[in-house]
């Protein structure tokens, strides 16, 4: 049990990662590729995107919007013909936002070999109500030692984002004081 699992508000019972985990499954076709004749990365995007999503709607029990991408790693090309498969769960929740981490691995349609990593992705996601706006999510509960590892990365991660956001908008609002233009 984690200390989010834990939170003193406790008004939301807490859910397992297995409870929302997926796997998106896409064959590549011509229409996905790029100049270079293998898959476009925003071809991979979209569906680590559309598999993220479909994790965050399911943990938080309703809609669900992307707020960040908190980093796109490519690994190998995808190519035509490659049966996709993006598989996406809930690493870390906090009060109104999850972050999902996404691995994508392919194989060739036609042949029995094993799939291989091709990219990973970490995305934050709020959970939004009617109006759009935020709206509480259930804590998510590691349930192997991996996910364990995953949540413990997930608030590194997170630590990280509200850092670098801080730092930036200081060093902004710095350059307003000191006269200097800044777009």
């Amino acid at each position: 049990m984690t200390d989010q699992a834990l939170r003193p508000e406790g008004d939301i019972p807490g859910k397992p990662t297995a409870a929302s985990r997926t796997t998106l499954s896409h064959i590549m076709t011509g229409s996905d590729t790029n100049l270079l004749g293998t898959v476009h990365g925003g071809v991979i995007m979209k569906l680590v995107d559309d598999a993220a999503g479909a994790v965050a709607g399911r943990h938080s029990g309703g809609p669900a919007v992307t707020a960040s991408m908190d980093e796109m790693v490519f690994l190998e090309p995808v190519r035509v013909g490659d049966l996709v498969h993006v598989r996406a769960q809930v690493n870390w929740t906090g009060r109104s936002s999850m972050e999902v981490g996404v691995r994508v691995m392919a194989e060739r349609w036609n042949e029995s070999t094993p799939a291989q990593q091709v990219g990973s992705a970490y995305l934050v996601f709020a959970a939004v109500d009617g109006d759009g706006k935020p709206r509480p999510v259930p804590p998510v509960i590691p349930e192997t030692e991996r996910d364990k590892r995953r949540y413990q990365e997930a608030q590194i991660r997170r630590t990280h984002r509200l850092a670098r956001r801080r730092a930036i908008k200081e060093l902004r609002e710095k350059r307003i004081a000191d006269g200097i233009d800044v777009d």
